[in-house]
């Protein structure tokens, strides 16, 4: 962290808190007790007016009538921003998210810091492994350096790429990588946990930024066809949360009828599998028997 975002981080803490010690800011920033007191003179040199109290209980604090003419955020707006940050940090484990949190704990009360939404995510073993990916990914898109890597496709060919990365991209429970490749000269998505030996390439690039604005926001999306299944009430709750009320409708005693799009291929088969006998599809024909044909082969690796 440098000068100036600390000193914006020190600023905002205290027009939350009524006084925070010399200690507790070089434990948060992780600085010397003697950088922390070059910050204060900083400050206080640029207007901003801030007041020291010395004893046991002492430490520096901010002038109230400058808190109520220049708070941007309240306790509300803190409790929720750390809600967003906290469901991010089981997403991505960041050194970044973890000093964020912090840094706007500081600002809050303690006796507020009890949130009516709690996240929580499955604490997957390779998201640590595809963090490392991300922290590269992450750092050659500040630093506009190209990347190099072998990306594996769904279909387990390797190739070997160099990327213009511009953004990286969260959809489901997977990360991508948005770029321009120049081994295809065009621009292409790249999920990050089929990207293997990755690197970050000492050579710059500039950014092509016209061609990140006509690329198709789905691009990684795969083509999706309607189909109508027979569902359980007892998997109905998935469909609402996937594809809201709208898609189920009354049909028997038994069962509900679903109307939803899927992806084409494999990946939709593995999506309709995982329900078992809660599902079953009934439009469209062809549809059906490809289904069939996947659910057959499956089927004879055990027989």
């Amino acid at each position: 962290m440098d000068k100036v975002e600390r000193l914006i981080s020190i600023i905002m803490i205290l027009l939350k808190k009524n006084i925070v010690s010399t200690n507790e800011f070089a434990q948060l920033f992780n600085v010397s007790k003697r950088t922390i007191l070059r910050d204060m003179e900083t400050l206080s040199l640029s207007s901003i007016p801030i007041y020291s109290i010395h004893g046991v209980n002492g430490g520096y604090g901010i002038m109230d009538e400058y808190k109520v003419d220049k708070r941007l955020l309240s306790s509300s707006d803190l409790e929720n921003i750390l809600t967003a940050l906290g469901g991010l940090e089981q997403i991505l484990i960041s050194e970044e998210v973890e000093i964020t949190i912090k840094k706007i704990e500081a600002m809050v009360s303690p006796l507020s810091l009890k949130s009516s939404i709690q996240l929580s995510f499955y604490n997957w073993e390779g998201r640590s492994e595809v963090n490392q990916t991300l922290k590269t990914c992450q750092e050659s898109i500040l630093k506009r350096r190209l990347v190099s890597f072998d990306y594996i496709d769904k279909n387990g060919t390797t190739s070997n790429r160099i990327v213009e990365p511009y953004q990286l991209h969260f959809s489901e429970m997977s990360w991508y990588l948005k770029g321009f490749c120049l081994h295809r000269m065009s621009n292409r998505t790249f999920k990050l946990s089929r990207i293997d030996k990755l690197n970050m390439d000492e050579k710059t690039f500039i950014p092509r930024e016209y061609l990140l604005e006509q690329e198709p926001e789905a691009s990684y999306q795969p083509q999706l066809v309607a189909i109508k299944a027979l569902i359980s009430p007892s998997i109905k709750d998935q469909f609402i949360e996937r594809y809201g009320r709208k898609s189920i409708e009354n049909y028997s005693a038994e069962f509900l009828l679903a109307t939803i799009y899927v992806p084409q291929g494999s990946t939709g088969f593995q999506f309709l599998a995982s329900f078992g006998t809660n599902l079953h599809v009934v439009e469209p024909k062809t549809y059906i028997e490809d289904f069939r044909k996947y659910l057959t082969e499956m089927i004879d690796k055990y027989s």
